[in-house]
């Protein structure tokens, strides 16, 4: 890929207003830097509009559900215009739920509860540890890595085919879990054709899009899939708020997620000294507590945002930006960036790499110390995947973001750098460079491992 072509593919569009666009930090080497946010993957920053939003409405916070006072009316107000308009970014079905969780692990957990009895669940190893791990209680298959999309519902497809029948008369229920976009590799997974097979099998699909949602738009309806998840802090809505969206028939009949008030209808005194509960069977059934209204807000804010702003401009810009980074790395031989679908797979602004002869978490703190570029090192919370990627043996241990080796020595780790709709082209210019410079010259400082990190040594 050369310079002049990804230039060609360039959006006019501005990067979004986001918090920190301005925050300088101190080199080691001397001086000071603009810091360079090119860790969006993990937690992307506040867009200054959500911010706004927030700070407007922070003087009328009030109790939601709860009071017949104006604040109290206006936030619950607030809070069921919020979930209408998450429901119309996702473009949910009518007869969908908008539930409000606190992030993607915590939608997929409270679905996993929602399971009906003998559910089986299928799931690939490629997963982050948010949809990999939250089905203990049900009978989990593990599908290996693929290494084309088409293999990916090959693979599912064989799966489904080949599980026992548990019922008389036909299969049991079953339930399909899939990324939209990995965290590890960034690349598109086919979401629409996963969910065929699913259903085609009579299983049903929920979709972890917790790195899709920020970067594509993301339609429950057009994708055809059950249930949605994301989380709000990486739609630039950093407020401890997350969603689970779709098909109201599991959710409605299971237990609810949590126990206590918003969660039940009524309750009434036995004359055995017990109690009686009558449970909702709207999302607040598994909203129970003081909602967090703000957390809600932000995300609808988020949506507004990125719809107005436009995602057709949003994704061409952002392809320019994965163009400019992929082929900066491309010069670089000593770096291998990570792939499961090869470089033509389509993605969003999420690379892995590693670099030869460097410790990853060394390197990554040497982008931070030298050149002021927060990007993340580690298993970044998908270690089976980050380990077939690696070519390394899958017992192999590892903590996320913790090295196992001391600078210079092998590591079991990767590099990850992820931007976004707020990420200006300085930053990403800026880490090509530092990439190049740290490869031929090496460190200027020295650096030593504390409590598993490898920080400079003062």
């Amino acid at each position: 890929m050369s310079v002049s072509t990804v230039a060609a593919d360039r959006s006019v569009c501005a990067p979004l207003p986001v918090l920190g666009r301005d925050v300088t930090v101190p080199l080691v080497t001397g001086g000071e830097v603009g810091y360079a946010a090119l860790d969006y993957a993990a937690s992307a920053p506040a867009l200054q509009r959500v911010w706004d939003d927030v700070a407007a409405y922070a003087p009328y916070y009030g109790s939601v559900h709860r009071g017949a006072g104006y604040l109290s009316q206006l936030s619950t107000d607030l809070f069921e215009n919020a979930r209408r308009t998450v429901a119309e970014f996702l473009g949910c079905r009518a007869d969908d739920q908008v539930v409000f969780t606190r992030s993607t692990t915590d939608s997929l957990n409270l679905l996993a509860r929602a399971l009906p009895a003998d559910c089986r669940v299928f799931v690939f190893e490629t997963e982050h540890h948010a949809s990999l791990l939250p089905w203990r209680d049900a009978q989990v298959t593990y599908l290996n890595a693929p290494r084309t999309p088409e293999q990916a519902v090959a693979t599912l497809e064989r799966a489904l085919a080949d599980r026992t029948v548990p019922i008389e008369g036909g299969h049991g229920p079953a339930l399909v879990c899939v990324t939209g976009a990995s965290n590890v590799t960034g690349e598109l997974w086919p979401v629409r054709e996963l969910a065929a097979a699913a259903h085609a099998h009579g299983a049903r699909i929920v979709l972890d899009a917790a790195q899709l949602a920020p970067h594509h738009p993301v339609s429950v309806t057009d994708l055809d899939v059950d249930w949605v998840a994301f989380s709000g802090h990486k739609l630039y809505a950093p407020f401890g708020a997350g969603v689970l969206a779709g098909r109201a028939d599991w959710l409605r009949e299971a237990e609810p997620y949590l126990a206590g008030g918003g969660a039940s209808r009524r309750v009434s005194r036995r004359t055995d000294g017990g109690v009686d509960v009558e449970w909702h069977d709207s999302a607040a059934r598994h909203e129970a507590g003081s909602p967090n209204v703000i957390g809600a807000y932000s995300i609808a804010s988020a949506c507004k945002a990125l719809t107005e702003a436009g995602f057709d401009s949003l994704v061409a810009r952002e392809r320019y930006l994965i163009g400019k980074v992929r082929a900066g790395l491309a010069e670089v031989p000593e770096v291998r960036v990570l792939s499961l679908f090869g470089d033509d797979a389509p993605r969003v602004g999420v690379i892995s790499f590693v670099v030869e002869g460097w410790n990853s978490s060394h390197f990554a703190a040497a982008l931070s110390a030298e050149y002021g570029i927060g990007v993340r090192d580690g298993l970044f919370c998908a270690h089976p995947l980050v380990r077939t990627l690696l070519g390394s043996d899958p017992q192999s241990q590892g903590e996320c973001g913790a090295p196992e080796a001391a600078p210079g020595e092998k590591s079991l780790n990767a590099i990850r750098v992820s931007f976004g709709a707020g990420t200006p082209d300085e930053h990403v210019e800026r880490f090509v460079t530092a990439v190049r410079e740290l490869v031929r010259d090496g460190a200027k400082w020295r650096y030593r491992t504390e409590d598993g990190r490898c920080v400079p040594a003062v």
